[in-house]
């Protein structure tokens, strides 16, 4: 009878901590990262008779929760990955607004000041096109400096985000090691999972990936070790490395990833982070905003180099030779924090055609040097030896180097980065803008032939006789002079190139036959060299003679464009990936109220069938008392 009132306190008890783990469940059913628990149940060790084994009830032997690692796992890895996308959509939908605005995009303001030059072009006299040109070209050079400010308030903030990022890190990674103390000394203590300290600790870690991809490994203590990268340890057992930002050695507004070891020192896991925001941001300022910059650089290199090319080649309203329209930023040169040498640099661009969009690696070694581009990581050939005679060249570039540089030393070269924030028009006289030609030509009213004469070019704007009159005369249909000197085959449309102009003569001029090339005196109405200048600009000046300036422009817009709408849709349905892993996990670890509801009426049944046993053995106890009582 004892076991039979015993058998009954077991379910009591054993019912009464289901019911208790119901209403857990309940009361947690808002609770973000809460798993529900289930009590189970085991049966108490029987009593052996002679005629069989007799049950002694129930036992709680664990309140369990309900989770599945692996669906954890892919939760945490689809909500790296959409954090991470998230993140890189978002700095991309503000880089493609400010380029693709169809009001000052950089299409619309470059093709404003096209139309500028046109319009001197078809009225070159005209001192108020010419002020609309210089307005419109001001315009042009402050659009672009916006772009460039505006490019680099997104490193700013994406600086003082990776800032932020590792100090969250730091904190989530403290705070699981922390967890992970307790969690094992409660293990070690009652042998029981506390599994309110686990939801803790997950739900740490959850956060934690939706700054930086993680990979978990669970000990046997209870503990989990956590890391991130290609496997550097941030958490393991009680301890937390920190996340901390490293300067840049080459740039020292620019931050690198560290985590810090044992010692003090960190090291360097940049190139190693992927996922969540920490990893979007570092992915979207090196694959995008850096090349962007760059790339806005080279269009600003090419403009300038152009309009001032060609501008340099025609007359101002004043006879003078036209000098230098646009301004822009010089060649950035970084020193390694390592470097013990003393080099400096003068480095000039002197081929637009070959400047890229990458920045490059100069090191001295202990032969010479090295140059590796950035863009590819691929060894760049030099020649040259670094002297003012004899300067290194590459990519477009030339490199004169002064004092010494040590072998190891190494430098950081931006050859476009600094130029759109120099950009500037330098001519505020709208009488400086030279749409004029400098020189004129034309053919003697006597000349017998069908020969003529093209308006001619400058092809080197600083030829000391540029402006002299030079007299082209034939001495025969096959054979000219020049200024009466020499015998010259001819070939009609073949370039006859003199002291820093060309023209071509074509037909059949006869035996003394003249044309003249002189000065241009008086050519105030004179459009060619403004009409050069608006052709220039569509001519293939980049790539190596593949590309023009606006093919560069609508190649860095529809990039950015692109991009945007990729990413867009790549954040779109990771996001869709993100919340079915959540589904499925709240499937299972989530408190279902009408399961609770459910449960909760069948262990209040139990519990009351529980005691009314116990009531029984009572009442039979009783009859057994009274039934053996003397009277």
């Amino acid at each position: 009878m004892s076991n039979f009132f015993s058998t009954g306190i077991s379910g009591l008890l054993a019912f009464q901590r289901a019911i208790d783990t119901i209403s857990h469940n309940i009361a947690n059913v808002g609770t973000e990262g809460y798993s529900r628990q289930r009590t189970e149940f085991m049966t108490r060790t029987p009593t052996p008779f002679a005629n069989g084994w007799v049950g002694n009830g129930v036992d709680v032997s664990t309140t369990r929760r309900v989770y599945d690692d692996l669906i954890a796992s892919q939760v945490r890895s689809s909500s790296s990955t959409f954090s991470s996308m998230d993140t890189f959509a978002t700095y991309m939908e503000r880089l493609n607004n400010l380029f693709a605005d169809t009001n000052t995009g950089l299409t619309t303001t470059l093709q404003k000041f096209v139309n500028a030059l046109q319009d001197v072009a078809n009225s070159p006299s005209s001192i108020p096109a010419r002020q609309v040109l210089l307005s419109e070209a001001r315009g042009l050079a402050e659009r672009l400096r916006s772009y460039d400010a505006q490019l680099a308030s997104y490193d700013r903030q994406i600086e003082s985000q990776l800032e932020s990022e590792a100090r969250e890190i730091s904190t989530l990674a403290d705070g699981i090691a922390q967890l992970n103390v307790q969690i094992s000394a409660s293990y070690a203590l009652y042998a029981q999972p506390p599994n309110d300290l686990l939801d803790q600790r997950d739900r740490l870690i959850d956060e934690l990936s939706t700054h930086i991809d993680v990979s978990t490994v669970p000990q046997s203590d209870g503990t989990v070790n956590v890391f991130i990268g290609t496997g550097q340890s941030l958490v393991v057992g009680g301890k937390a490395s920190d996340m901390v930002t490293l300067t840049d050695p080459y740039d020292a507004g620019r931050h690198r990833m560290g985590l810090k070891l044992e010692g003090g020192n960190a090291a360097d896991i940049t190139s190693s982070l992927t996922g969540g925001s920490l990893g979007g941001a570092l992915e979207f300022r090196d694959q995008v905003l850096d090349p962007a910059r760059n790339a806005l650089g080279r269009i600003s290199v090419a403009l300038q180099s152009v309009v001032n090319e060609q501008h340099a080649a025609g007359m101002d309203l004043s006879g003078e030779p036209g000098g230098a329209f646009f301004d822009i930023g010089e060649v950035e040169v970084l020193n390694h924090a390592s470097n013990t040498g003393n080099a400096t640099f003068e480095i000039t661009r002197t081929d637009t055609g070959a400047i890229t969009e990458s920045d490059y690696y100069l090191e001295k070694t202990a032969t010479g040097w090295s140059l590796r581009r950035d863009s590819d990581n691929a060894m760049v050939p030099l020649s040259g030896t670094g002297t003012a005679a004899d300067p290194l060249t590459a990519d477009g570039l030339s490199i004169v180097v002064s004092n010494t540089a040590n072998t190891g030393d190494r430098f950081l070269i931006r050859p476009t980065r600094a130029a759109t924030s120099g950009f500037e028009v330098v001519i505020s006289d709208p009488g400086k803008v030279a749409a004029a030609a400098p020189i004129r030509t034309a053919a003697a009213s006597t000349n017998t032939g069908t020969g003529t004469i093209s308006a001619g070019k400058v092809v080197q704007a600083d030829h000391p006789q540029l402006r002299s009159s030079v007299t082209i005369e034939f001495i025969d249909a096959n054979t000219y002079s020049i200024n009466g000197s020499g015998a010259y085959p001819y070939t009609s449309g073949e370039p006859i190139v003199y002291n820093g102009w060309q023209v071509e003569i074509s037909g059949a001029p006869a035996a003394g036959d003249t044309f003249t090339v002189s000065e241009n005196t008086g050519g105030a109405g004179d459009n060619r060299n403004a009409l050069a200048l608006v052709q220039s600009l569509s001519s293939k000046v980049l790539d190596n003679g593949t590309a023009s300036i606006n093919d560069a422009t609508t190649r860095l817009v529809g990039n950015i464009g692109v991009t945007t709408r990729q990413i867009q849709a790549s954040r779109d349905a990771q996001e869709v990936i993100h919340q079915e892993s959540v589904d499925a996990r709240n499937a299972v670890s989530g408190v279902n109220l009408d399961e609770e509801a459910a449960n909760l009426l069948r262990f209040q049944q139990a519990y009351q069938a529980a005691a009314q046993l116990i009531n029984v053995a009572n009442s039979l106890f009783d009859s057994l008392l009274a039934a053996t009582s003397r009277r």
